[in-house]
Order: C-alpha cells, then structure tokens, then sequence
C-alpha cells in the first residue's frame, strides 16, 4: 500500500549535516495506514498523558501517602502479566485491527468511570485502582496488536525509521500532556483533565476503525498456552533479545521515579514544577526523536542499548542527589533522552529479526519487558521513599541500574556483538521481506 506525498522539485533542500539529523520521514511517505496509526496514537497519546499526572494526583489528596500513589503500579501488575502474554497470542491468531478499534473503545468507556468519580461530592479511591487495573489489561491486550501490526504496514528497510518517528509521536504527547495536566488539574480540576481524555479516545477510534483488516498468518495457532510457551522458548532461544529485555526491565525497575514526582516536588518546594517535572523525561525523548536519522546508519544495536541504559542510571542518580529544581528538571530530560535511544534499538531488533507467525507472542512479552519494569519501579520507589526518603529512593535507584546493567552486559555476550548487518536472524528476514515484495512476484 503506497501513497507516496508529492514534492517539490524547486524546494531547497537542507544542507547534508542537517539533513542526516532529521527523522526519516519514509515510512509516513509510504504507508497510509501508517499514517492513521500515527495520527491516532498522537492524539490518543495526548489525553493518556492527561489522566497520567491527574491519577497520581488524585490519589496522592484522597490519601496523603506516597505508598498509595506507588501502589498504582502493584494494581497493574498482575493484569500486564496475565494479558500481556495471553494478548500476544490473540494477536497472532486474531485479526489485529479489530483488537486495536475494541480496545482502544474500552479505554474510552475507563475515562467515562474517572471523570463520573471525580465529579461526585466524596470520590471514592477504589475506583482509581480499579480503573488502573483495567486499562492495564486493556494495554496489554492491544500493544502487541499494535506491535505486530507495524511490520506488516512498513517495509522492512523502514523499521527503524518508524520506530523513531512512533516515539516521537509519543514524545509530543508526553511533553504537552503533563505540562498541560499540572495547569488543568491546578486550575480546571481533576474532572477537565479526564474529560479532555475521553475526547480524545473518541477520536482515535475513528482513525482505528479506518485502517485496512489484517486477519492472522495461515500459519497461527488459536491462542492457547501451549502457543504462549512456543513464543517464551523462542525467546528464550534468543540471547540478544533476551538481553534487550532485561537490561530494559532491570533499568525501569531501579531507576523509575514517576510515582514520587509530586512527593519530590513538595520536598524541593517547587510545586509549580510537578508538570515540568512529569514532562522532563519526555522532552529529552522528543529531542532525541527529533534528530534520529542518525539511528538507520547504526548497526550494533545491543551495545547502544546497554550504554544507554547506564547513562539512563546515571542521570535519575543525579536527579535524586540534586537539590535545585532546575538541576533536577535537566537530568531528568538527560534521563528521557538516554531511554529513548535505548528504545530505538531494542525496536529496531525486535522488529527485524523476530518471524511474522511469531510477532504478536514476542511482541506480548517485549510488551512485559518494557512495563512490567515501570510498575515494579513505582512500588519500589514509592516503598522506599516512605523508608528512607524521596531523594535517597532516587539517587539509589539510579545506582543500582548502572551496576544491572553492568552485570547484564558482562552475562549476555551476544547482545553486545549483535550487529543487524550479519544477525542470521535478521539477514534471514530481510531476505524473506525482499523475496515476498510486489517487484519480485
């Protein structure tokens, strides 16, 4: 599918250095249903930040605790688990579009639940943990959809390209949704906050239930545990993406401060900074997306990974033992930009050496990797910072990642020589996309 945007032949074209900066606009040039999916992630993304900050938020007055707030990640725990494996297997088996359109329709219905309890008299803070666990599983189910879907849409040689260009999505979300939530909830409230969100699910189902129907490979099995245990042993068999897993877990795990963000901004008595604060990480991301061109000319994914993952480590250690707000505000965008780079990569492998028949139970399990760590962080640091300290939980933290990721690095030898040029699995791929595309059939 093509559809390919007109250009001017006249138009100045930027100067070479500047150039090789720039995102790779290719796959959004190619692809219309990659431009949906863009478009609706977008928008989605942008709400789903919104009620990011207002959850804690809420949580953080009804109760006063800082356990409270790290509990959110306990609640999600359990459902990212279970439906993060059993929705790879879904994906394999069942037409991805209509898991996409369904569950992005039930988040909606969540936000209707938010804003109904923000807007009574008392609200109650059972419904917030209930909500938290629900849309987890309803995530767990649609990202390896989403995951799985993307290589179909995109060719091959453009995998790393829509990886950056799908972050960068994500970043300018991530930037403008917190920034604008720390103004909403202060000024407009909880309930506006939640509301904008529903809108904006609203909208994204309009653009999901435009995309082209992608029904399973010949080849799926029907979701079973039987088909779950065949994608952990291929995994399994698979060192390097093993490793980009765990270094991904290990790093989220240590050295993710989210759910004390509005704890540590009390302690630096900078409350006005708490939306900066939520936006930081973010930003750094959006930077590094905005200049990733230089990410398709790169080859040794596996060490860029764990480099990134030890400056990750290193900046949220130095955001912890900082005490000026701005200090704080810098390492954090530090932090964003590191993991961002660390996402790319660990994209781009998984993306370009895992089968088709296979994509929606590996993409299950990248799922758990990337956020089974972050709910696991939240309980640690929010535990912690009742224990010891908002800052000794972060600056801890930090240096606990740099020494996983360390340790990781010296375990998983393949992860480090992996290089896409001559990854047999890889080359076994890219030969099979080329073979499959229209110019050779």
């Amino acid at each position: 599918m093509t559809d390919d945007a007109p250009t001017n032949p006249d138009a100045p074209e930027p100067p070479a250095g500047l150039r090789a900066l720039l995102p790779d606009l290719a796959p959004w040039r190619a692809s219309v249903d990659f431009r949906r999916l863009w478009l609706s992630g977008l928008i989605t993304n942008f709400g789903s930040f919104l009620t990011f900050v207002a959850l804690p938020v809420q949580i953080k007055e009804l109760t006063g605790s800082a356990a409270a707030v790290g509990a959110i990640g306990a609640v999600e725990l359990v459902p990212l688990i279970v439906f993060g494996l059993y929705g790879g297997a879904l994906a394999d088996a069942w037409d991805k579009r209509k898991l996409i359109v369904w569950t992005e329709a039930g988040q909606g219905l969540l936000c209707v639940v938010l804003l109904a309890n923000a807007l009574v008299p008392s609200p109650a803070v059972w419904p917030l943990y209930l909500v938290a666990a629900v849309s987890s599983a309803l995530v767990s189910v649609q990202r390896p959809a989403l995951d799985s879907l993307m290589p179909r849409i995109v060719a091959h040689e453009h995998l790393p390209a829509a990886a950056s260009l799908n972050s960068l999505r994500w970043q300018v979300g991530g930037v403008a949704g917190p920034a604008l939530a720390g103004v909403v909830v202060a000024f407009a409230g909880l309930g506006w906050a939640y509301a904008v969100d529903l809108v904006t699910f609203a909208v994204s189902v309009l653009f999901c239930v435009r995309l082209a129907p992608s029904p399973a490979a010949r080849e799926a099995q029907q979701p079973s545990l039987r088909s779950v245990l065949e994608g952990a042993r291929y995994a399994w068999s698979r060192k390097e993406l093993l490793g980009t897993y765990a270094i991904d877990i290990a790093a989220m795990f240590f050295a993710m401060p989210l759910a004390v963000l509005p704890f540590l901004a009390d302690e630096l008595d900078a409350e006005w900074s708490l939306g900066l604060m939520y936006a930081a990480v973010p930003a750094g991301a959006l930077l590094v997306s905005l200049t990733s061109g230089w990410t398709s000319r790169m080859h040794r994914h596996g060490r860029i990974v764990v480099v990134s993952a030890t400056l990750w480590g290193l900046a949220i250690a130095a955001a912890g033992l900082s005490g000026n707000v701005w200090l704080v505000l810098l390492f954090l965008t530090v932090a964003g930009a590191c993991d961002m780079v660390s996402g790319i990569f660990r994209g781009a492998m998984w993306n370009q050496t895992i089968p088709d028949e296979l994509r929606g139970r590996l993409a299950g399990i990248e799922l758990l990797s990337y956020s089974v760590g972050p709910q696991l962080g939240q309980v640690r640091v929010g535990g912690m910072a009742a224990w010891r300290g908002v800052r000794t939980s972060v600056w801890s933290g930090g240096v606990l990642c740099v020494g996983a990721v360390g340790l990781l690095a010296l375990c998983l030898p393949k992860l480090m020589t992996y290089d896409v040029r001559t990854n047999e699995h890889a080359v076994r791929l890219r030969e099979q996309r080329t073979a499959a595309s229209p110019a050779n059939t």
